[in-house]
């Protein structure tokens, strides 16, 4: 890890902070990514207990969790194969976004590469249902479909083309479902393997789009996850015999979008999860042929990374929350009862910390917004940091973040707001912030400022925003754009130029991102005007750039050259490089070094601006 963080500069007397700081909760390791065995008797899941994200092994009943040996680098995601001889890995070397895939026995031996080599990004799309075959996507210049034989290693390609990512199989191989298209535009394709014909599926609406889908049981129907045909994202079904018909809704509701769908290996039923208003989570079990939903008691309030056993008798799943960090739970599926994984042998941090507080307010052009509040103890007005997520597909959700326990502990109000572009909210504010529509978002982030000093949560002239990846842009978009409102600001991995961007992120990654920003070449003088290294002139506060040396998603150097900018100016600014870490910091060392320099850096220039009056 190198670092360089340049000392602050200012001309204000200082005083000291009207709080008393107490220690933040300690971050300890967290369980995820679960992949139960076919028998579902053991579940292997991802740990960084160890330090980087690795393969663990735990009995649902007794004994501790065990380390599979699957190398230094850190791992993405497990999974369990059908004949529950092998575990695939998606490994991140240096962890960049260029994946590989590796399988391993589960006592760890015969470990090797079979997808990803070179430069190509593997994804894996699952098993066939019987022995170990793994359907797999393969992405460079243009994605690739294939088959691997996880014993022989033998590479079967399906198909290939632009933006393509293998969804299912059908048993035989011969008809792949592929999705294809930009973010936020994407649909459904039919493959027939052996003649090359192409079907496409979902959405036929010309709007929305549908990120998930699969085969159903008897290989005449198709079900998706689709905001094609409703605003909140619901479950659909497609006949493949009667192509005429219009898809029939199984499951959705007025109320939440459906955020993820886990079929049952038998494809009979499936694990729904719902993102209900804020980014709650609740849990339902789906009957995919009579229809019938029962809800399941959530053992958290934000849900994820669900997996049924090949038997259909144990589903795994991870639960968070804001002062729980994520853990593996059990569900008998025949009752619906959670159980939690007995696999920790260390300290958990649980119960510590402050629970945030959902608030609602209004855009500058009337959109509604809403955002957590994260209060320290004591009466308010405080230093106030805005946090803005990445994506901007993404949402601030009610889960484990040390960083705002870190600042709360110190004093300092943390807003985590979802301005338009955010997901959870439905088909139209997601898209809200394409292209032209980027100028609204970043003027959502003036409008939570300005709501925070009028609800007196923040003390003007003491706010700050931090943000990383498309929350890193963020920051220094409204930085440049709106002078004067803030007096510091912490940019992790965020882009600054849009044209360095696009030039220099990986392929498939910049072809993508065209339906959200914009096109290099139509829409240049748009991206130009929305980069912000075009009016850096105008950031004039003490700003931290923190960057993951490898990350090929937004390469480092879009930091860099805002921190050669900044000192031409003298502006005083940090520059933070992680060595080893990609565009996740995925080591505890490295990501609590970004927590720690962010924490320090806020509450120092925001305790900084207070001005000693008379």
């Amino acid at each position: 890890m190198s670092v360089r963080i340049e000392a602050p500069r200012t001309t204000r007397r200082a005083r000291p902070a009207s709080h008393r700081p107490v220690a933040p909760p300690v971050p300890t390791g967290e369980d995820f990514a679960p992949a139960p065995s076919p028998d579902g008797r053991r579940v292997a899941f991802l740990s960084d207990r160890a330090g980087t994200p690795g393969v663990w092994v735990c009995d649902v009943d007794v004994g501790p969790p065990v380390a599979v040996p699957v190398g230094d680098e850190p791992v993405l995601a497990v999974s369990w194969s059908p004949d529950g001889k092998w575990l695939a890995c998606v490994v991140a070397p240096g962890g960049a976004p260029r994946t590989e895939l590796w399988v391993v026995r589960p006592d760890g031996t015969r470990r090797r590469q079979v997808a990803g080599f070179g430069r190509r990004s593997a994804t894996l799309a699952g098993w066939l249902p019987d022995g170990a075959v793994l359907a797999v996507t393969e992405t460079d210049e243009r994605g690739r479909a294939l088959l691997v034989d996880a014993g022989t290693g033998h590479r079967r390609v399906l198909a290939e083309g632009d933006l393509l990512t293998l969804l299912d199989v059908t048993p035989d191989a011969g008809v792949a479902l592929l999705r294809r298209g930009p973010r936020n535009a994407r649909w459904l394709e039919l493959l027939d393997v052996a003649t090359g014909e192409r079907r496409r599926l979902v959405p036929d609406t010309g709007r929305g789009s549908t990120d998930q889908g699969w085969f159903g049981p008897d290989g005449t129907s198709v079900l998706a996850r689709t905001d094609a045909y409703s605003e909140l994202a619901a479950l659909v079904r497609v006949d493949l015999t009667r192509p005429e018909q219009p898809p029939t809704r199984l499951a959705g509701r007025p109320d939440a979008e459906l955020e993820h769908v886990t079929p049952s290996a038998d494809g009979q039923r499936g694990a729904l999860l719902w993102n209900t208003y804020g980014g709650r989570s609740e849990l339902s079990l789906l009957d995919f042929a009579s229809g019938v939903q029962r809800a399941v008691a959530a053992p958290g309030e934000v849900l994820g990374d669900a997996a049924f056993a090949a038997d259909g008798g144990l589903l795994c799943l991870t639960a968070q929350g804001p002062v729980r960090p994520r853990e593996v739970w059990l569900v008998d599926p025949s009752t619906g009862a959670p159980r939690a994984l007995r696999s920790d042998t260390a300290p958990r941090t649980d119960d510590a910390g402050v629970a945030p507080q959902l608030v609602d307010l209004r855009a500058r052009d009337g959109l509604p917004l809403s955002g957590w509040l994260y209060r320290p103890a004591g009466p308010g007005p405080w230093p106030t940091a805005i946090s803005l997520h990445g994506g901007p597909e993404a949402q601030e959700r009610p889960g484990y973040n040390p960083l705002f326990q870190a600042l709360v502990a110190q004093g300092v109000a943390v807003f985590a707001p979802n301005v338009r572009g955010s997901s959870g909210f439905g088909r139209s504010f997601v898209a809200a912030d394409n292209l032209a529509g980027r100028y609204g978002a970043i003027a959502d982030v003036a409008a939570c400022a300005d709501f925070l000093v009028d609800a007196g949560v923040a003390r003007p002239g003491q706010l700050g925003c931090l943000g990383r990846s498309y929350g890193g842009y963020l920051v220094l978009a409204v930085l440049v754009n709106f002078p004067g409102l803030f007096a510091a600001g912490v940019a992790e991995c965020g882009i600054s130029d849009f044209r360095t961007f696009f030039a220099e992120t990986e392929p498939w990654i910049a072809a993508a991102a065209v339906s959200k920003y914009g096109d290099p070449q139509r829409d240049g003088d748009l991206l130009r005007d929305l980069s912000p290294l075009t009016h850096i002139d105008r950031l004039d506060v003490p700003v931290l750039l923190i960057h993951g040396a490898n990350d090929t998603n937004v390469p480092a150097g879009e930091s860099t050259q805002v921190a050669e900018a900044l000192a031409a100016r003298g502006v005083p600014h940090g520059h933070l490089v992680l060595d080893g870490e990609g565009h996740d910091f995925l080591a505890r060392d490295n990501a609590e070094a970004a927590r720690t320099a962010t924490t320090s850096w806020l509450t120092r220039h925001l305790a900084a601006t207070a001005t000693v009056v008379g």
